[in-house]
């Protein structure tokens, strides 16, 4: 019974030992820094390019809060470009926390592969057949003519028009406007309480008379004034990161 049982176990560990040494070694990718919202490893924009897109999309952030990341990349690493582009947009963390609300365009020109990668929160507006359009017909055209950065700025552009919701122009479904949105997102109650301050400030300014009224504005200046000094400072010191998103595969490839 004993023998019979080793016998067994022996078995076990000889064909074990076999599966784990067919197995596929995993390879560990390495991915670039955040430096900005281009990220251009693969060198395919110029200065100029950067620049320009760069500006485009702080605006688009400004103005819906989404956020979009332009990256090219100089090689996949031995991995598919889906693979790649969901675990980088994880990293990374594109998009508004808990919202999910952030956009990659991925273009690794040494596998000749792109792709749009679609945080969670922006899969109904910028679904599967949208991105395919935007790279079948809008990017994969000026890369066949080896113009990266033209494909690269259409494909931006078409991204961008979709998230500010111009959906006359761009393929696919869109949403409501940006300024829509972005009024349903912004509070009313910090307005309805510097209101109810301001008339209970009035009131006792008349009946405590002008000395103490004077000298609540004065302390009110003072507070005003710090505050706008450390609101600036921050505003100097503060660089594009990401906002805590998350992605689930979202999105559509190509290749030329």
């Amino acid at each position: 019974m004993i023998r019979r049982l080793a016998l067994t176990l022996i078995a076990w560990a000889y064909l074990a030992g076999g599966a784990f040494a067919q197995a596929p070694t995993v390879t560990s990718l390495t991915f670039p820094a955040l430096t900005g919202r281009v990220v251009d490893g693969g060198n395919l924009l110029s200065a100029a390019d950067r620049a320009s897109l760069t500006a485009d999309l702080a605006d688009l952030e400004a103005k819906t809060t989404d956020q979009l990341v332009v990256v090219t990349l100089p090689s996949l690493q031995g991995t598919t470009i889906e693979d790649y582009g969901y675990q980088l947009g994880r990293r990374w963390k594109i998009g508004q926390k808990d919202k999910d609300t952030g956009v990659l365009l991925i273009v690794a020109a040494a596998e000749r592969r792109v792709r749009i990668e679609v945080g969670y929160g922006l899969e109904g507006t910028l679904t599967d057949a949208a991105t395919k359009l935007i790279i079948e017909n809008t990017i994969l055209p000026a890369f066949r003519t080896g113009d990266f950065a033209l494909g690269i700025r259409n494909g931006t552009g078409q991204i961008t028009q979709l998230l500010r919701g111009d959906a006359g122009t761009a393929p696919g479904a869109g949403q409501a406007p940006p300024a829509a949105r972005s009024n349903a997102d912004t509070p009313v109650w910090p307005m309805v309480l510097l209101g109810v301050f301001g008339i209970g400030l009035l009131i006792f300014c008349a009946v405590s008379g002008g000395a103490a009224c004077r000298g609540i504005m004065q302390v009110l200046f003072v507070l005003a004034l710090s505050g706008r000094g450390h609101s600036s400072g921050n505003n100097r010191s503060s660089s594009f990161s990401g906002g805590g998103g998350s992605f689930g595969g979202g999105g559509s490839s190509g290749s030329w």
